[in-house]
């Protein structure tokens, strides 16, 4: 565990300091500077952040006030090296809430302090490993818990385990750590969420990249796992055939499969599944797609040994992973056909692609929470400050293409990006720019790569469907044929298809997918009424389509987990099973509250929804509620026995 105030000694001189203070986002450096100085009075002077806003880092400041910083810094840190690096006492807790709104340009509400004081973990202290001294070493003992996946929400649910001392087991159907930075391995493969937010609050990490590649995600999330001490507790390639609850005996009996063929049986105590949403590819089922003689395959199990220079390349889809893939498969492909489905609205993002500069990097190393404070810095703006663009207006005149103010506002900027890159070329605006209001679908970042791609000589651009497949390619819906050696199916997942294909029967014997069917609920999220002692993180509902880092979401959703499991070995029971009334008055309040979303407008569809239209998979909560709601488990909500 990583303290924030414990850093490399500076021993540069003053010109590489001067170097590295170039790269400074300067309200974080300010912030630095207190905790170097213990002098809060930069918080008082004239130069002072304005409003933060997604991808900006430097408060809106003028070159002349971040020079003036720069300067005022590099004497600090020169006197700080020059007396050994010994650092004053922390700021207060008066301090630190002061600072926040600061930096961030206005007022951090009083609700608000309390999640990013734990999120940023100022003293060092990791707030979600809670204390399991009350519970008995011989309970713990008796108690086990299985964990399937061994993904990011499997690794954090573990180490969770590993550090109360509960035996548990993980149980994962690949052959290593990572879930879909394990299994996506397509060109172009990357993170769309800040890499200094989409890590464990608890475990920072020196990123090469601002939005880091598949290749070193799986690296981190492996090398935490080896440094937590969880993967001597991995069963690699099993997968869960069925989870049964044995009333009599209060524990689940569980069937595995391994690869080849065997099965094996093991009985947990509780069960915290850690499957995901996206881990299961969908394949649509086009005319003809079986008399396609070329080479086939899902984005999410890129086929490596397919040589694609110098081919006819087919990518069916247009979505996150075809954005990623489109502009490096366009640069070996003789010709490239992209079949779009709908468009998607995009985010400008000149930093997606770009490397973490020297200059940052060392700033990390040697500033005192420089790297706590940045992180605040991007989630602040991308935490529920996107949320009111999102709520419908009901009297708002434009529904078709945007629901208030605010979204029209962003439709309009984004309208404009869109413009900006394509001109001189009104026949691909026109098949780019969506008709649907912003966020309602997944948004995505584009750093200009995907619109360059569809410009290029070799690209086309298909947007009327598609009629059959055939033995050497596409016919589109027009009629027209494109000839193929490769098709691509970036198609997405079964989202909708929760914990699938395990069969898993709670009390009586009811079957969880057929109680579900098209309309998969949990309380919060995370548990089911009659299937006792199981746990879902990443469940129902609680994608994030509108702020923050799904690791957050999971972080509150592994607390709230283990809250539930110390809570019932310190009462003595077994047995806790959620309330029939609890989860259903939940439930209605999930849905009153997607009513009134951007995500249920009736214009588009989407992987949130289900064949109804119903949104099933995304959250409509503010993060600030669902953080509060998840750290400590109410026992009234749960029957215990």
């Amino acid at each position: 565990m990583r303290h924030p105030l414990r850093v490399e000694p500076i021993s540069d001189d003053d010109a590489t300091i001067a170097r590295a203070l170039e790269s400074a986002s300067i309200p974080t450096l300010m912030m630095s500077l207190i905790h170097v100085t213990g002098d809060a009075s930069l918080l008082r002077g004239p130069i002072r952040p304005l409003r933060a806003v997604m991808g900006e880092v430097h408060g809106g400041l003028p070159e002349a006030e971040r020079a003036e910083v720069r300067r005022q810094a590099l004497a600090v840190l020169r006197a700080h090296r020059d007396r050994g690096c010994r650092l004053p006492p922390p700021p207060t807790l008066e301090t630190v809430r002061e600072m926040m709104s600061f930096m961030v340009g206005e007022p951090v509400p009083d609700e608000y302090a309390p999640m990013m004081l734990e999120e940023m973990e100022l003293d060092g202290e990791d707030w979600r490993s809670v204390s399991w001294d009350g519970v008995p070493e011989e309970r713990r003992r008796a108690f086990h818990v299985l964990v399937i996946g061994a993904g990011m929400s499997g690794i954090l649910a573990a180490i969770r385990l590993e550090q109360a001392g509960i035996p548990y087991t993980v149980v994962e159907k690949n052959a290593a750590v990572g879930g879909t930075w394990y299994e996506n391995r397509y060109p172009g493969c990357r993170v769309d969420v800040a890499n200094h937010f989409y890590s464990y609050s608890f475990e920072p990490n020196e990123w090469v990249e601002f939005f880091s590649q598949r290749n070193e995600l799986f690296a981190y999330f492996d090398r935490v796992a080896r440094d937590y001490g969880v993967y001597p507790k991995i069963r690699f390639q099993r997968e869960v055939v069925s989870a049964r609850w044995d009333e009599a005996r209060a524990e689940w009996d569980v069937r595995l499969r391994t690869q080849d063929g065997a099965e094996e049986r093991l009985g947990a105590s509780a069960i915290i599944s850690a499957v995901g949403q996206l881990n299961r590819p969908h394949v649509p089922e086009l005319p003809g797609r079986e008399r396609f003689a070329g080479a086939s395959f899902h984005s999410a199990a890129w086929d490596e040994t397919q040589e694609l220079r110098g081919r006819r390349v087919a990518v069916i889809g247009s979505g996150a992973s075809a954005f990623q893939l489109v502009p490096e498969v366009a640069k070996q492909a003789a010709q490239l056909t992209v079949f779009q489905r709908s468009p998607a609205w995009m985010t400008p993002n000149p930093l997606y692609h770009a490397k973490v500069s020297e200059g940052k990097k060392w700033l990390l190393r040697h500033l005192p929470a420089y790297g706590r404070w940045y992180r605040f810095l991007l989630f602040w703006p991308g935490s529920d400050g996107l949320l009111p663009s999102l709520v419908v207006d009901p009297s708002w005149p434009h529904p078709e293409r945007s629901v208030n103010a605010l979204n029209e506002a962003q439709r309009v900027m984004f309208t404009a990006y869109l413009a900006s890159q394509l001109e001189g070329r009104p026949d691909l605006l026109a098949k780019v720019t969506p008709s649907y209001p912003p966020f309602g679908k997944r948004m995505l970042q584009d750093n200009g790569s995907w619109l360059a791609a569809l410009k290029r000589d070799n690209v086309e651009l298909v947007t009327c469907g598609i009629r059959e497949l055939t033995p050497d390619g596409v016919t589109d819906g027009e009629g027209v044929h494109h000839p193929a050696d490769v098709i691509v199916y970036a198609t997405g997942f079964h989202t909708g298809r929760f914990l699938w294909p395990m069969r898993i029967s709670g009390r009586g014997g009811v079957v969880l997918s057929e109680r579900w069917g098209e309309e998969p609920r949990a309380y919060l999220g995370i548990t089911v009424p009659d299937f006792p002692n199981f746990f879902c993180l990443y469940g129902p509902s609680t994608n994030l389509a509108h702020a923050g880092s799904i690791i957050f979401h999971s972080e509150c959703q592994v607390r709230y987990a283990m809250g539930c499991l110390r809570a019932l070995l310190e009462s003595g029971h077994r047995v806790m099973d959620c309330r029939q009334d609890v989860h259903d008055a939940f439930n209605a309040k999930l849905d009153a509250t997607l009513a009134r979303m951007v995500w249920s407008h009736p214009g588009m569809t989407s992987w949130y929804k289900n064949s109804q239209g119903r949104v099933i998979t995304t959250s409509p909560w503010r993060l600030v509620d669902y953080w509060s709601w998840t750290r400590e488990p109410k026992l009234a909500d749960y029957r215990l026995a």
